[in-house]
This record gives structure tokens, C-alpha cells and sequence, in this order.
């Protein structure tokens, strides 16, 4: 399995490089040549990915919520059809 060097905080990782290699943990899982050791380290890398994942996921969705309520005609409610 190749990893990020072990200089690379997960906090650090953009979103695509948490995904990418939250793709390579779960192959290295699903693969099974892991000993259990090995496997927790894994899960735990694996874990902390996903979580920078949806730290990234979360802001994007504010940072689009903001965007659409800044940009709503006033007056109307976020998500109705202006008439």
C-alpha cells in the first residue's frame, strides 16, 4: 500500500488527497494480507481520512448555503420559487 509520508498530517490533506488514499486504506482492508496490528493502524488511518473528508464536505456545503443566501432576492426564503 503506498501512504503519504509520515510528515503529512491528515489535517493537512486536501480533499482529494484524503479520498484518494481512504480509497488505498479500504483496499489494503478489504484485501486481508494485513496482520491485526497492522489492520488497526489501518482503521484508525482510515477513520481519520474519512472524518478530513467530511470536515472538507461540511465547509463546501457552508460555503454554498452562504453563497445561495447572499444571492436570494429578498424576501424570499432560501429554497422557495421566487413568483
Amino acid at each position: 500500500m503506498t501512504t503519504t509520508p509520515a510528515g503529512d498530517a491528515v489535517a493537512e490533506l486536501s480533499y482529494e488527497q484524503a479520498r484518494d488514499e481512504l480509497v488505498r486504506v479500504v483496499q489494503a482492508l478489504e484485501s486481508g494480507g494485513a496482520s491485526l496490528e497492522e489492520s488497526l493502524a489501518l482503521w484508525e488511518r482510515g477513520n481519520a481520512l474519512a472524518d478530513r473528508c467530511e470536515e472538507w464536505l461540511q465547509g463546501a456545503k457552508a460555503r454554498l448555503d452562504a453563497a445561495r443566501s447572499s444571492a436570494a432576492p429578498a424576501g424570499t426564503s432560501e429554497g422557495a420559487a421566487p413568483a
